[in-house]
Order: structure tokens, then C-alpha cells, then sequence
């Protein structure tokens, strides 16, 4: 490209820098300002927040400017966060404002338009142009999607036609231009190369200067009530999420906001290492939560089986049927489990005593006979309500009873001055005209406020024993012929002693919690407009089946990679599309594809879709390096001494290395290793782990997932460590965390998951033991 363009360019680039300073400087005052009057407004409303007690009318008038007071306050506050939006979102742009280029041609006009694309809008300071174009902008499709010539792009207003004449990209930083070409595709592999040949960090970064079009596709879907990514490891999958929350809040901006959405993340440490992208967007962070964390909010006091429980248990040579499990999560046992609610009758309803200091307050008998006098015709759900609404009555009534019992007075008697005072609430010892109205005062008070618990009991259905009704169930549900009896009746002796002990198995949470739901008709949430489930072949169908109950008004986006199910055979993305579209109820249902794989070198990734039966549809990005290695030993002391040998080599070249194990035991036993040779920077990595530090990280795998690192040491590939678990699966998994360099350990004979074509591919080193 000719010099004088460059400079062109360059000088366009110093006067926008220029322009962002000025509006830096003006917002950042503004900011003050805005902060100065907040803090006047709210110590004005706190000296005048009181109200004048003595007549009716000063009451309501004192109300009335409290309100407008508060509303002041409301205004002063939001307008600064404004403000304070507006700053962020232009210190984002500062030093890097944009990435592209497009000159496009309406029809009929008689000259071209040159946009720049950018992280986010600027316009100049008379706010009459605009210097930089939101890349979520309905005419920044056009640089995403379009090639040169004729281009359609669809915005508000129905679907739009214009000609794409230039296409042009730049890598900017600080403020300087060092990279910049016209091309025709999305984006040239030259940005590419730049973006993916960098050191891993330890949070994942926007990737709008890369966008590739089939994940442009992903980011502005808006139609799809279901919309499945099935993406290959490294394709950028989860990248083109985030970016499409950024493209759904700033599409539906009026409609939506960011606690609309919540992302079902693998766990703390992928939330971590995504929680930067959005904010560096300029928008807030959605809700996120773990499965874990979801399930343990629903089973207060319930110790509840966790997916990393799951793993470290299913390798275990006892445990390596799952056929009841797979019945358990399966669509036709949910379908079961509605079913019977439908049918259940009075007398099928588990009930259950309330007690109170190891008393029955309300026993299940009377809770029952409560029941029993509601109308027949009542849906189950208000049944419940008004049974509710009796129970706290007769509470209310009991309390005047149990404030003259002994607890009370006993309890009376050993209160500390204090707790007296609390207790009077706004009252006197003046207010009282004796001592007996005085006591019996406190008496009321004392019972009503210990009696909270029964109050609480009532509201959370405690009267009701879902154990009990699960148990109830699972003794009458109709099994396949593929369980034996004996199987079953395990599995239920399990569940008994595992309730009485607090405990849960994940198998039983989803159905669990959709039986009590439906029965209660309890635990949906109306107000999410959208569900994001990442790592989804994690997910039991009854677990799918569950959150689109809990949340039946949002519109789901789930991605995976089948071929990473740990402990799953594979599936073809077109059946886990039809299949997800019946079990979630998906009205316009949509697949991508994602094939090309951007995260590995292309040695890295080609050993990798080696391992797969149908590797050969993954496309590997032509980003060379270090061919992939693997070490052969058959001893543990060799291998142990391979291992530290290898760990210092890559340390000593890499930011970040991770050692992958495939249990949690596995790698606690290398951190011990590492640390008694006195490796530096070592990090043992578990499920309450929350940040990726820089350094040697030690992790089993299913804690790796959704991340990726400089270098990846994969422990021990042989056969016998990798027995009851899906080798192939577990395999490529570490094969493809490692963005720059691979080594592979094998402790004796190597997993015949690394089949004849994958070995080829692979530069191999055998070494016998020491006989000396």
C-alpha cells in the first residue's frame, strides 16, 4: 500500500486520538460534577427524611416531598453512572479506536461513504458525524459478512442493499498504525496470525478486530428460541457468546439489560477467566452461575453431588455402569415424573409434621385434614396457597397459647438488659399501666418472634416431604428392561441412606426439583429473557429439561463440543439439534457449526482431529509450530523424572503450562512431586480455585475446559491410567488446551485411543527402564 495512504490513515488516527482526549477530559469533569451534586442531593434528603408525626396533613405533605426528594436522589445517581459509563467507554477506545475499514455505496447516490469500525460509537465533538461505527451497528454487518461488490445487511427497518467498495483492516496500538491491508475476507489471517500467536492471559479478551463470518452468524441471531453451537475445541465458540450478549444488549437495549441473562458457566475458574470481555465492551457483566451453585441454591442444607464429584467417581472400576443413571436423566423419566403429579391424588401427598423445639406444632395428619377441606376442583398449585394461608392464621392464633407456656417465661427470665430493650420494640416501661400488661406484652412479642420459624417452614413447604414423594416414586415408575430389579433396588437403598444423611446424588437433582416444582408450583423465574449454557454435553436432558422450566420465557443458547463429553459417546450435531429442539420445546430451532479450530498450532490441532472418527471435518488454521511430543516410559521413576524434566522446559519458555491429570488425586500427587524438587510458581488447581495464575498450573482436566494455555503437559496417556473413561474423549480434550507446544506423558503402554494416524503425527520417544 502506497506511503502516502499509510499517512493518511495515521494522521486520521492522531486527530481522533486527539478527539477522544478532549472528551475524556470534558466527561471526566462532568463526572465530578455529577458526583458533587449526588453527594448534595443525598445529604439533602437525609437532613429533610423525616416525617412531622402531629397532623394528618403535615404527614402526607412530609411524604410527598420525601418522594420527591428520592426521586432526586434517583436522578443525581443515575445520571453519574452515566457519566461514568460514557468515561469507561472512551478510555476503552483510547490508543486502539478502531480495527476497520468500509466504503460502501448506496443506490442511487453518486459518491461512496468511507465507516470505521470500533469497539464502540464515537462521534465528533458537535456530535454531527459520526468518527467511529459500534461494530454491532446493523451497517457494520456489511464489514463482517460481506465481500466486495453487492452486500445485504439487515437493520431495523427491514433488510438493506449497498456496494462494498474497500474493505480495509488495521491493528492500531497506542495510538500507531502497525499493521494495515485491504482484503476481501472477514478478516485477513495476517490479523489472525498477530492475535493467535500471542502468550496466553489469564482472562480471555474481546475478539471483534477477528470475528470470522460463521460467528458473526452466532453473534446477531435474534430469531432463534434455540440456538445450538456445536463447535470444535479452540473454534472460538465461547468467544462468539460473549459477543453476542454485548450484540443482544446493545440490540435490544431498551428492552434488555444484563440481569436479564444468566450463563450457566463449567466452573470458577472459566467465569474468571471470561470476566473481562464483557466490561471491556463497554457493557456489564451478566448473571453467571455454576451448576453447582444453581442446584445448591435449590437444596438448602443438601449436600448435592457435584460434576467434578461425578468424574472422580465414574473412574472408579465399580462404578462403570451408568445404565441407571442414564435412565434417571433421561427425557422419558421426567415425562414420567409429570405424569404422576398429574394423577396424584390427596391421599398420594406426602405430609410431613412441623415441629418446633423437638415438639409437633403442626402435625402431618392435621396438615392433611387442612388440605382435604379445600375445593376438589382447586389446581394443586392454589390448593397449596390457601393451605398456607390457613396454617399461618392458625400460627397467629397460637401465639397468644404458646406465650403462656413455661419456654416463654423461662426464656423471659434470661434476657440481658439489652435484649429487654430489643424486644419492647417501640414501647415503654411507661407505656404499659402494670407489670402483668407489661409481661404479657413481652410474652406475645417473645413467642411471635421464636415462632418466625414456623412462619418460614410454612412459606418453604416444609409441611410437605418431597423425599418422601420421590421415594414414593421411584418405587412405582415403570423401569427398562436393561435394569435388573436388583439395580434398582440398590439405587433406592442409596438414595434412602444418602437423604438421611444429607447427601444427594447429581443423578437425582433434576428430577428431584421438577417434581417439587410441579407439585408446589413453585421454582420458575419469568423474568429472564435469556439462558446461556456453555460445555453443554456436561448436561443430563433431564437437567435441560429442568431449566427450561425454571425458566420457561427465555430463549436458549447452548454450545459444546460433543467431542469432549469425558463420558459420552459422540453425537452427530444434527441429532443433539433435533433432540434438543423436542426436550426444550425450541419453536424456531438453529445449528452452527463451527469446524475451523483457531486456538492450537496446526501440528497441535491436526494431532488432535487425528484422535477423532470424524477429524478430517475439522479445519486446522495454518499457524505452525513445535511439533507435539510424546514420552514413553516404564517405570514410575523414569516417569516421574521425565515429568519434572519436562515441566522446567516449558516453564522456563511459557508463561503459562499446565499439567493435566485426569483426577483431582493425580494432580495433589504431581504438586507434591513438583514441590519436594522445589519447582517455582507451582499452582494446585481445584473446583473452588477462582483465578488462573501465571506459571505451573496442575489441574485434572474437567477443570480445564473452556480454557486454554501456552503449554500443555497431558501426565500420563497410558492405557491403564485411562481405563473407565472415555480415552479418546479425555485425550483430545488436553490435547487441545495447548495453544503453542504439547507433551505427552504415557507411564507404560500408550492408550490405544492415539490410534496409527494420530502417532504419526506425533514425534515419539521410547525409554526402557534402568536396569542398574
Amino acid at each position: 500500500m502506497e506511503n502516502h495512504e499509510r499517512e493518511t490513515e495515521q494522521a486520521r488516527v492522531d486527530n481522533v486520538e486527539k478527539q477522544i482526549d478532549q472528551q475524556v477530559a470534558a466527561t471526566t469533569k462532568a463526572v465530578e460534577d455529577a458526583h458533587r451534586e449526588t453527594r448534595a442531593v443525598e445529604r439533602n434528603y437525609s437532613e429533610n427524611a423525616s416525617i412531622n408525626r402531629y397532623e394528618v396533613d403535615d404527614i402526607a405533605e412530609s411524604r410527598s416531598m420525601i418522594e420527591q426528594q428520592r426521586q432526586l436522589v434517583s436522578r443525581a445517581a443515575e445520571s453519574e453512572s452515566i457519566l461514568k459509563h460514557q468515561l469507561r467507554t472512551l478510555k476503552n477506545l483510547k490508543g486502539s479506536p478502531y480495527f476497520g475499514r468500509i466504503d460502501i455505496q448506496d443506490p442511487g447516490e453518486d459518491k461512496s461513504e468511507t465507516l470505521y469500525i470500533g469497539t464502540s460509537s464515537l462521534m465528533n465533538e458537535d456530535k454531527t458525524d459520526f468518527l467511529i461505527y459500534d461494530w454491532r451497528a446493523p451497517i457494520s454487518g456489511v464489514y463482517y459478512n460481506g465481500t466486495l461488490g453487492k452486500v445485504n445487511y439487515e437493520t431495523p427497518a427491514g433488510m438493506q442493499t449497498t456496494e462494498l467498495k474497500k474493505k480495509r483492516q488495521f491493528t492500531i496500538k497506542d495510538g500507531k498504525i502497525t499493521n494495515m491491508f485491504d482484503t476481501n475476507e472477514t478478516v485477513g489471517d495476517e490479523v489472525l496470525q498477530a492475535a493467535l500467536g500471542k502468550q496466553n492471559d489469564q482472562y480471555m479478551h474481546n475478539i471483534v478486530a477477528t470475528i470470522q463470518k460463521e460467528q458473526n452468524d452466532i453473534i446477531r441471531d435474534t430469531r432463534s428460541d434455540l440456538l445450538l453451537v456445536q463447535g470444535v475445541a479452540g473454534s472460538g465458540k465461547t468467544s462468539a457468546i460473549l459477543q453476542r450478549i454485548a450484540y443482544l444488549l446493545y440490540h435490544s437495549r431498551t428492552e434488555l439489560n444484563a440481569d436479564q441473562i444468566v450463563l450457566f458457566s463449567p466452573n470458577n475458574l472459566f467465569s474468571h477467566y471470561i470476566s473481562e470481555v464483557l466490561p471491556s465492551l463497554g457493557e456489564r457483566n451478566m448473571r453467571q452461575v455454576t451448576l453447582e451453585g444453581f442446584i445448591r441454591r435449590r437444596f438448602e442444607g443438601l449436600q448435592v453431588e457435584t460434576l467434578f464429584d461425578r468424574y472422580e467417581e465414574r473412574q472408579k472400576p465399580e462404578n462403570a455402569s451408568h445404565v441407571v443413571a442414564d435412565f434417571i436423566e433421561s427425557e422419558s423419566f421426567m415425562t414420567s415424573i409429570a405424569h404422576y403429579v398429574e394423577k396424584m391424588t390427596i391421599d398420594d401427598l406426602q405430609f410431613a409434621d412441623i415441629r418446633f423445639n423437638g415438639q409437633v406444632f403442626f402435625s402431618a395428619d392435621h396438615v392433611k385434614d387442612l388440605y382435604k377441606e379445600l375445593p376438589l376442583t382447586m389446581a394443586p398449585a392454589d390448593k397449596l396457597v390457601q393451605l398456607k394461608n390457613k396454617l399461618i392464621r392458625e400460627l397467629q392464633r397460637r401465639v397468644k397459647d404458646e406465650a403462656k407456656k413455661d419456654w416463654v417465661a423461662k426464656e423471659l427470665d434470661s434476657l440481658d438488659l439489652q435484649q429487654l430493650h430489643n424486644l419492647y420494640g417501640k414501647k415503654t416501661i411507661d407505656d404499659f399501666k402494670d407489670e402483668d400488661e407489661q409481661y404479657a406484652y413481652l410474652s406475645r412479642r417473645l413467642a411471635k418472634r421464636r415462632l418466625r420459624v414456623i412462619a418460614d417452614a410454612i412459606y418453604n413447604n416444609y409441611f410437605l416431604d418431597f423425599y418422601n414423594q420421590y421415594n414414593k416414586f421411584l418405587h412405582q415408575v415403570e423401569v427398562p428392561k436393561t435394569i435388573s430389579q436388583r439395580e434398582w433396588a440398590t439405587m433406592i437403598l442409596a438414595f434412602q441412606d444418602e437423604i438421611e444423611y444429607h447427601r444427594l446424588e447429581l443423578m437425582h437433582a433434576a428430577p428431584l426439583m421438577y417434581l417439587r416444582d410441579l407439585i408446589s408450583g413453585t421454582g420458575q423465574n419469568r423474568s429472564f429473557q435469556y439462558v446461556f449454557i456453555d460445555e453443554m454435553q456436561d448436561y443430563s436432558t433431564a437437567m435441560l429439561i429442568y431449566l427450561k422450566h425454571a425458566f420457561p420465557q427465555a430463549k436458549f443458547t447452548v454450545l459444546g463440543d460433543s467431542e469432549q463429553a469425558l463420558f459420552k459417546p459422540l453425537q452427530l450435531p444434527e441429532e443433539l439439534l433435533n433432540k434438543l429442539s423436542g426436550v426444550l420445546k425450541a419453536k424456531r430451532p438453529n445449528l452452527i457449526a463451527l469446524r475451523r479450530s483457531y486456538r492450537s498450532t496446526t501440528e497441535i490441532t491436526n494431532f488432535a482431529k487425528a484422535l477423532l472418527p470424524d477429524g478430517d471435518k475439522i479445519i486446522s488454521f495454518t499457524r505452525h509450530g513445535k511439533k507435539p511430543r510424546l514420552l514413553v516410559r516404564y517405570s514410575d521413576k523414569e516417569s516421574q523424572q521425565s515429568l519434572l524434566d519436562e515441566t522446567l522446559k516449558l516453564a522456563d519458555e511459557h508463561e503459562t503450562v499446565a499439567i493435566l491429570t485426569k483426577n483431582q488425586e493425580q494432580a495433589a500427587g504431581i504438586y507434591q512431586l513438583l514441590h519436594r524438587q522445589k519447582v517455582e510458581n507451582i499452582h494446585l488447581l481445584d473446583k473452588d480455585a477462582s483465578e488462573l495464575p501465571k506459571g505451573v498450573l496442575i489441574l485434572p482436566i474437567y477443570l480445564a475446559k473452556g480454557l486454554e494455555f501456552d503449554a500443555v503437559l497431558a501426565a500420563d496417556v497410558s492405557a491403564k491410567n485411562l481405563t473407565n473413561t472415555d480415552e479418546v474423549g479425555m485425550i483430545y480434550t488436553m490435547a487441545s488446551r495447548a495453544m503453542h507446544e504439547l507433551v505427552l506423558l504415557s507411564n507404560g503402554s500408550v492408550s490405544d485411543a492415539i490410534n496409527e494416524k494420530a502417532g504419526r503425527l506425533l514425534t515419539i520417544e521410547y525409554q526402557l527402564p534402568n536396569k542398574n
